[in-house]
């Protein structure tokens, strides 16, 4: 597989000047002694302070120059959760199927793990005024979204939890299109459990390849497939668009016991001065 070279860009916030200084020295040390991939530098910024902040008041950046693998750069996206990602190179690069299903199993399990203990990550506004889109495609349709649009045609299959089968049939139609899918089949099997439905979802879509990332990241599905085609051709900014959201979606899980907290201040705050 071609190694890729990025930049991290990783943000640290904190209460405590000294606190945060240590975590991102032990970060930064931690970064320079990973074994599966080259670290050409890391670079600490000095801690500021925000006045206008109360709580997370210090903030500091952590800037690191690496190459590896897609699946190595992938990891460390997980476990470091940069704030931005910046991909040097190549312009494009080529994945087989398989391989990229296996980097997606990593993904949906790193991500499944966060979400049993933070919350879910698919939020969407309300649907209702939403209109059902088209499901099913002619085989001449599909193969012209693989060539000429660089769709990939792959098979997903997520846990699903809602009032019936039929409604959140419907739901997931829905903010399946809104993510930027193109549905080929749709279906949902499970049973009501002291009123509520339980089940699985499977669809066979197409999109391109940010969106089944960005998928796996938000519904960390128990099963997920690539069809077609056999090799991925990936650009550098899809590349780059892809591990930021990525970076994103690990950050907003792990910060939200800390921006719970900052909300309770503030209302209590609101409450306490008239």
């Amino acid at each position: 597989m071609a190694e890729i070279e990025v930049i991290f860009y990783i943000e640290g916030l904190g209460s405590d000047k000294k606190v945060l200084e240590r975590a991102m020295k032990e970060t930064a040390e931690n970064l320079r002694n990973e074994k599966n991939v080259e670290v050409k530098y890391v670079r600490v910024e000095d801690v500021l302070e925000n006045s206008e902040e109360d709580i997370l008041k210090y903030s500091g950046v952590i800037e690191a120059q690496l190459v590896g693998d897609l699946a190595d750069i992938v990891r460390l996206t997980l476990r470091y959760s940069p704030a931005i990602v910046e991909v040097l190179g190549p312009g494009k690069l080529e994945i087989e199927s398989k391989e990229l299903m296996k980097i997606l199993g990593e993904v949906s399990l790193f991500m499944g793990k966060l979400m049993e203990k933070f919350g879910g990550l698919a939020v969407y506004p309300k649907l209702d005024d939403i209109p059902t889109p088209d499901i099913g495609y002619s085989r001449e349709e599909i193969e012209s979204l693989i060539v000429d649009d660089r769709n990939i045609l792959y098979r997903f299959v997520i846990e699903v939890f809602g009032e019936n089968g039929e409604g959140i049939k419907e739901t997931m139609a829905k903010a399946l299109s809104i993510e930027g899918c193109r549905i080929n089949k749709l279906a949902v099997q499970g049973q009501e459990e002291e009123g509520k439905f339980k089940g699985l979802l499977a669809a066979e879509l197409l999109s391109p390849f940010e969106t089944l990332f960005q998928l796996t990241g938000k519904y960390a599905p128990v099963a997920i497939s690539i069809i077609e085609p056999e090799i991925i051709d990936i650009t550098a900014n899809e590349l780059q668009n892809t591990l930021t959201d990525l970076g994103g979606f690990v950050n907003e899980l792990v910060t939200r016991p800390v921006k719970r907290q900052i909300m309770e201040k503030k209302n209590t705050e609101f409450k306490l001065n008239p």
